[in-house]
């Protein structure tokens, strides 16, 4: 879209009570009893702004109560462990999010003496937080005025507005957050940002929106045209590539060799499986660990998706002798039992839970 991203005065004369329709939508049908709102403190409402990304509100709340009841302030989590972090956080997926969060906190002990900072720009500065995080963080915790632009605030402005384009588009994301902007209140801006993300989430849905019940369809360019569910409009699709990869469950008296993954990168900081390229011969990779073959049984495929790629994993069930095994030594183990403190990523855990099955 060319031009300047600003709101002509017709379209801000036409809107000046978009913000008051949807403060009073939401005191009578918002969420007021997520476990970050009470209370509502920066330190909470950051890991659950994390949490939420890419992720359903219904999944994150065990989590969300889990990882508070452990690590209740910044200081808890500054000191703990990475690995424990991560098993917290097993499940949840974009594990660099848990790696980012424990990373900040560390920094916000060092730079800020362990007290989350208020600052905008000392909050934009922390890794794994961006524009929308941090004025999500400071308006809901803090009720400070900034406004947010996460996917449900961007559904609805796009329709509001009827602003072509799809998220991640530099000119539409300009202009939405220029509609942003001019719409966040003065007072009453945590309640408006909380009111944007939760219209979205029940009302102002991706699919089958529910317009009649929608408190700003008087105002909706896209209500009034027909054309609400073309917008935003869908990125162009493209093929997701396939990479084929063979793990393998190396198994000694019951017990499963678990290696560290490097700390960036895929799964970066988990606990996984050894694993090879599906051209490379597996037997020379057990041989490595100085580990005799006994049995080989081939078990069913899986397929993970991620954001940019198909994971396809053949795994293997290989038996070992257990009298010429490695020694239990930092990056890697042999595993028996529940992986408490051990964070596994989601096809891991399934393959080793395959194991206790069978």
């Amino acid at each position: 879209m060319k031009g300047n991203p600003r709101l002509d005065a017709a379209q801000v004369d036409h809107r000046d009570n978009f913000a008051a329709r949807l403060l009073a939508w939401f005191d009578q049908h918002g969420r007021h009893d997520l476990p970050w709102q009470h209370p509502a403190t920066p330190y909470r409402v950051w890991v659950s702004e994390i949490m939420l990304q890419q992720t359903q509100v219904s999944v994150v709340i065990p989590y969300f109560e889990r990882f508070i009841a452990r690590f209740p302030d910044v200081r808890a989590l500054a000191v703990a462990e990475l690995d424990e972090v991560l098993a917290l956080w097993a499940g949840l997926g974009y594990y660099a999010r848990a790696r980012n969060l424990h990373r900040a906190a560390r920094l916000i002990v060092e730079r800020h003496g362990g007290e989350f900072p208020h600052a905008f720009d000392d909050v934009a500065a922390l890794p794994g937080i961006g524009r929308s995080t941090a004025g999500a963080i400071l308006s809901l915790g803090l009720g400070q005025r900034h406004p947010i632009l996460d996917g449900n605030c961007k559904r609805v402005l796009a329709r509001v507005h009827s602003v072509p384009g799809w998220p991640g588009q530099a000119a539409f994301e300009r202009r939405l957050w220029a509609c942003a902007e001019q719409h966040t209140p003065a007072q009453r801006c945590g309640d408006f940002n909380q009111a944007m993300m939760d219209l979205g989430a029940t009302v102002c849905t991706r699919a089958r929106p529910a317009c009649q019940r929608c408190p700003l369809s008087a105002l909706c360019s896209a209500y009034q045209r027909g054309e609400v569910e073309c917008y935003p409009q869908p990125r162009p699709q493209r093929r997701l590539p396939v990479r084929r990869v063979r793990m393998l469950l190396l198994q000694a008296d019951g017990k499963v060799l678990l290696l560290r993954r490097p700390p960036i990168g895929i799964w970066g900081g988990l606990w996984s499986l050894p694993e090879c390229g599906m051209e490379e011969d597996w037997r020379a990779q057990v041989a490595r660990y100085g580990l005799a073959i006994k049995a080989v049984e081939r078990l069913p495929e899986l397929r993970h998706t991620f954001s940019h790629f198909y994971l396809h994993i053949e795994p293997l069930r290989v038996e070992v002798e257990a009298d010429r095994a490695v020694m239990d030594a930092g990056e890697a183990v042999w595993h028996n039992g529940p992986l408490h403190g051990r964070g596994v990523a989601a096809p891991v855990a399934r393959l080793l839970a395959s194991l206790d099955d069978s």
